[in-house]
């Protein structure tokens, strides 16, 4: 797919419009009379199963909560070795915030249900910390933190995104170019081993190699029952400041976006650096960025301040307003900031307009955007096998992590190959830590003093890709599979790395080549994973798994290149 020149998208043929196209035309009708009032239904039994937890004393949930684990390392040591399959959790294939299908759940498998891990355990105003189960949701934590002033360090956007996938996969927020990616914020694990054992995991403690390696494990190395998490002190608003980009090429908008967040003196940690941090890039051309910090309600209510009360429903999604500063200049306004924390949950990014292509409109808001967004899970269950294929093939759902210095090189490259828009850019720390953990930072980045990076942490950016692509807009020909491998091959190639809820084209080589697998097999080897939870890279290949799979992922070797702990 290359071009001869690197700044003008590729010329394609025009494609033909097939049955399936019809389909994804017309599915808004089967989203409006039957997604979404499933969606609410689930919302609303989710919200009242959430209270009546809430109700419980702590005391109550903790006692719940040791049977519930007791429950599980009974099932787990039920299984039979020689003719069950490999143990994953019960939950079905579809329900998932991300694209991937969860192929690996129509192979052979041992099931363990989790469905009852959904409690926040404590919140210790004391330590600042809170300990929650792994289906806890951001929305349900973020409604009871937020109102005690306290939030988790990191928040991730969209509500349905739990506290278990958030570790084990992959979890940002405009916060992380302070605090980090989601599993950063974590104290400690409580996990059970494929012996069924509990144990629990810190920086510090006996298991702090395991601690080390569960992000971005998928649940490979055992079962996570419980986590504590750092909390921050908050305020009632976000005062945001929204800053309108122009340039001549996408490169001009990555260097405005490094110049949004980054201390010119070389001080990541000085009170110059905003508090969230994230842009938005509408075109080859115009960019948004966004920088916010903490207000009291005293400051906001200020006369003269303008307050947006995004949260309601009949209000403009989060990036269309944002967009009208490209005319309107730079402004600020305050916002209340658990509705700051979800700002793109109700349109899903810009997902929204896809899945039902007039949702932005007034009229459509107000009568139906208090039912918004659909269901993830329930796009996915009534898709069928054609639709899955197509937005495999002609959708893109990507997020590229690289370094923050590569960011103008990355938009070149994506206005090149895929030409696709919006996108988001969100900066995050990637920390040294004494393992060197399956994504890490480039080795001697400390002694370049790039912007942004410290001599703890480099700096990374999420370059988030989340919509259909121009070419495809445009009744042009594009190949999907072709644009993830050029993604993955220039990620390889520039240490970058690709989020694991999305489809992975990567063979198990070039998997290894972009993630580093010395700590996690030596875990996966220590911990007698091997046998009984799935491979990392088995569970995320596409396609369905044979039975021969199966069998060779259970009696599977790992030749470990067994790491020494580096200096911090």
């Amino acid at each position: 797919m290359a071009s001869g020149n690197l700044h003008e998208p590729l010329v394609r043929r025009k494609r033909k419009i097939t049955f399936v196209d019809y389909l994804i035309k017309f599915r808004w009708i089967l989203v409006i009379f039957v997604i979404l009032p499933v969606s609410l239904a689930f919302d609303l039994m989710n919200y009242f199963g959430d209270k009546w937890s809430e109700i419980k004393s702590y005391r109550r949930r903790q006692k719940d909560h040791d049977k519930n684990v007791e429950r599980v390392i009974k099932r787990l040591r039920e299984r039979d070795p020689a003719k069950d399959g490999l143990v994953c959790t019960a939950r079905k294939p579809y329900i998932s915030v991300g694209m991937r299908n969860m192929d690996y759940k129509r192979a052979r498998r041992f099931e363990v249900d989790l469905s009852a891990f959904r409690n926040i355990l404590s919140i210790d105003k004391d330590r600042m910390i809170a300990r929650v189960e792994p289906l806890v949701s951001m929305g349900q934590i973020s409604r009871v933190t937020v109102p005690m002033n306290l939030a988790l360090a990191v928040v991730a956007e969209l509500d349905d995104l739990t506290v278990g996938g958030l570790i084990n996969g992959y979890g940002i927020e405009g916060s992380s170019h302070i605090y980090g990616l989601f599993s950063d914020t974590v104290v400690s694990y409580e996990m059970i081993l494929a012996d069924g054992t509990l144990v629990k995991a810190t920086a510090d403690n006996e298991y702090s190699d395991l601690f080390y390696a569960i992000p971005w494990s998928q649940g490979t190395l055992g079962l996570l029952v419980a986590a504590e998490i750092k909390l921050i002190e908050i305020k009632d608003y976000m005062r945001l400041t929204y800053r309108p980009v122009h340039g001549k090429r996408p490169r001009d908008l990555g260097q405005a976006y490094i110049d949004s967040f980054t201390d010119p003196d070389g001080n990541q940690d000085s009170d110059k650096v905003p508090e969230f941090v994230e842009a938005m890039v509408y075109s080859d051309t115009e960019a948004v960025c966004m920088t916010g910090r903490y207000a009291s309600k005293e400051e906001a209510k200020k006369k003269g301040n303008k307050i947006n009360s995004m949260g309601w429903w009949f209000k403009p999604w989060f990036y269309q307003h944002a967009q009208t500063a490209l005319k309107r200049g730079e402004f600020v306004e305050y916002i209340p900031t658990r509705e700051y924390y979800h700002r793109h949950t109700r349109s899903l990014y810009w997902e929204g307009k896809l899945i039902l292509p007039f949702a932005d409109q007034w009229w459509c808001r107000f009568l139906l955007g208090w039912m918004m967004p659909p269901k993830v899970s329930l796009l996915k269950a009534t898709q069928g096998e054609a639709i899955r294929n197509y937005y495999h093939e002609k959708h893109v759902i990507q997020d590229m992590l690289v370094p923050l210095y590569k960011v103008p090189e990355a938009l070149e490259f994506v206005q090149r190959e895929i030409e696709l828009y919006p996108i988001w850019l969100c900066p995050h720390r990637l920390f040294k830590s004494p393992y060197k953990r399956m994504i890490y930072p480039e080795a001697g980045f400390e002694r370049h003093q790039r912007r942004g990076d410290t001599p703890y942490a480099q700096m990374f950016t999420d370059i988030g890709l989340y919509y259909t692509p121009n070419p495809i807009l445009c009744g042009e020909e594009f190949d999907g599979v072709e644009a993830c491998k050029q993604i993955e091959r220039w990620l390889i190639q520039n240490h970058g790395f690709q989020a694991l809820y999305a489809v992975t084209e990567l063979n198990e080589r070039d998997f290894w080549r972009m993630f580093d697998a010395s700590l996690y097999s030596r875990c996966r080897e220590k911990y007698k994973a091997i046998g009984t939870f799935m491979g990392v890279y088995y569970k995320s290949k596409k396609g369905k798994k044979t039975e021969k799979e199966v069998r060779e992922e259970e009696t599977k070797l790992h030749e470990t290149a067994y790491m020494e702990p580096e200096e911090a």
